[in-house]
């Protein structure tokens, strides 16, 4: 009860003497308003960047396993991927026949063209070879007319699917439907656009600027059919919860495909969302301890200020503390007294910053990319501002609370 009174009164004394120094404790604010707007926009903008890369790989698929020849993060030496056997159209075919009532398994093979409509021309656009199946392991969908349908790629048919940056690029406002453009040599019926998809975060790829084909139109323009090119195999589960069961079987079928021994490693690799995500948390865990650290000197630049307010404060309250101790007050008293101004002061700053923060993450919404301030970052921020606070005002209210008031008494 008596503790409960204590801290009531060291709360109204902390409160009239930061109303008292007004100028002075806004200057002192100053640092930690800066500190605390500098961890804020660190963690809302690492929130954000992971928003942003889920959004882009969205199309990849959290229950679908890719089989290709090199993996989509390369860990330990290069050349031993490098040297690895291209997977080959009739590896993807034997593998969709062993796993058929199991999964879904869609081959594609990717290159690079230029691609022309009348005088508009595009370069480096990727074009996919893929099969009818391609909207069973991906999350897109034709915006306007339609996609590829099994018959496209049994009779090899030279129609394909655009993505909405190769339609505004090439075409503007006119409808693309039916038009013909010329993907390297070949002369291809556009069919369908896709709905737009984003991507192109962090080097990765960009979905707007992808041109599927069927597969069987892609080996007769492009060539691949003897393992000159590698093809990559889209392999969904039957659910996210029998995915790791699921990736043992395609690694065994994988290996009876390729005769490997039991003793031989594998020469292919396996890919899921969960590496990309997996190396991305690596990566940002990284960046935001630097960020959290290089902002942390903004905040003891701030806390420094703040401990030598409270020096000058308590310096100049000397008497004060005098006659309180002389009347009957305890060291406890004084000590939270000056431990609840310190405290006050980073609290109106902490509270000032995440203001300034939260309007400074909406413009970052609204320009680069999707970003919030959080409860747990407005928790985290307010924590944090207390605590240097309690830090800071420790020390000069220690050295309040042991004045002998006698000595107190005759300052000047």
């Amino acid at each position: 009860m008596r503790l409960a009174i204590d801290i009531g009164e060291s709360f109204q004394i902390a409160v009239g003497a930061i109303r008292a120094n007004k100028a002075r404790g806004a200057l002192t604010t100053l640092g930690i308003i800066i500190g605390i707007i500098a961890v804020v926009l660190t963690m809302t903008a690492a929130n954000g960047l992971h928003t942003r890369f889920r959004q882009s790989f969205a199309a990849v698929g959290a229950d679908v396993i890719y089989v290709s020849r090199m993996p989509w993060v390369v860990m330990g030496d290069f050349f031993t991927y490098r040297n690895r056997p291209s997977i080959q159209l009739r590896e993807a075919r034997e593998l969709e026949q062993k796993l058929r009532g199991r999964g879904i398994v869609n081959p594609t093979m990717s290159t690079q063209r230029d691609v022309k409509y009348r005088a508009e021309t595009i370069s480096g656009m990727r074009i996919i070879g893929t099969t009818e199946k391609q909207l069973l392991v991906s999350s897109g969908r034709p915006q306007s007319g339609r996609f590829l349908m099994g018959s496209d790629v049994t009779y090899k048919k030279n129609v394909c699917v655009i993505g909405v940056n190769v339609r505004d690029g090439l075409f503007g406002s006119t409808n693309p439907i039916n038009k013909k453009i010329k993907i390297g040599r070949t002369v291809f019926r556009v069919i369908g656009v896709m709905e737009e998809q984003g991507g192109s975060f962090l080097g990765g790829p960009n979905f707007d600027r992808q041109i599927y084909i069927p597969i069987t139109s892609y080996v007769r323009a492009f060539g691949g059919q003897r393992g000159r090119q590698s093809v990559s195999v889209a392999v969904k589960a039957p659910s996210k919860e029998a995915m790791e069961d699921f990736e043992y079987a395609v690694i065994g079928e994988m290996r009876k495909i390729r005769k490997l021994r039991p003793s031989e490693a594998d020469n292919f690799s396996i890919n899921k969302l969960d590496t990309l995500v997996g190396a991305f948390n690596n990566v940002m865990g990284v960046v935001l301890l630097v960020g959290l650290l290089v902002t942390s000197i903004s905040l003891f630049v701030g806390g420094v200020g703040v401990m030598n307010i409270m020096f000058v404060s308590v310096t100049e309250r000397t008497r004060e503390i005098g006659i309180r101790k002389a009347i009957g007050a305890k060291r406890r008293s004084i000590l939270l007294q000056f431990l609840f101004e310190s405290a006050a002061i980073c609290l109106l700053g902490g509270v000032i910053g995440i203001v300034l923060a939260s309007l400074l993450t909406a413009v970052i919404n609204a320009v680069l990319m999707p970003a919030s301030v959080s409860i747990s970052i407005v928790i985290v921020a307010v924590t944090v501002s207390v605590g240097v606070g309690v830090i800071a005002g420790f020390i000069p209210a220690w050295r309040g609370a042991r004045l002998d008031p006698v000595e107190a008494l005759r300052y000047e």
